[in-house]
């Protein structure tokens, strides 16, 4: 119950389990932005697959992105990885991090480095 966290963001109730990330059942989400797009469900999948040997790992594309990252935020995925349409032509994807919802675009070549860092270092 400690973990436990609610919050209002932009008039809609959020809720979350902030777990210290070593207690999180599941490490990362991988998310397609768009699941009719098979080129971006390709990357997504082939990220989720390179991950799993590393973390526990999800992948998702049942929901509009906003409910994905919520639905993550209250099973206590301490990351999402999200594939968008610019994944296609930069070469990056962005990382959410579920305490603080910030994201950040990176290189999908130091996907594992920089979660492997993040991972590991953010310990609560």
């Amino acid at each position: 119950m400690d973990a436990y966290r609610k919050e209002v963001v932009k008039d809609r109730e959020r809720i979350y389990l902030s777990l210290d990330y070593r207690l999180a059942p599941i490490k990362v989400a991988v998310l397609p932005l768009l699941k009719n797009r098979p080129e971006i469900v390709e990357i997504a999948e082939k990220i989720c697959n390179d991950l799993k040997g590393n973390y526990r790992v999800v992948y998702d594309d049942t929901a509009a992105i906003g409910k994905l990252y919520r639905r993550q935020d209250e099973i206590g995925t301490p990351f999402c990885v999200t594939v968008d349409v610019e994944s296609l032509t930069d070469g990056k994807v962005t990382i959410r991090e579920r305490d603080t919802m910030a994201q950040e675009r990176i290189e999908m070549a130091q996907l594992k480095t920089v979660l492997t860092e993040k991972l590991n270092l953010s310990k609560k």
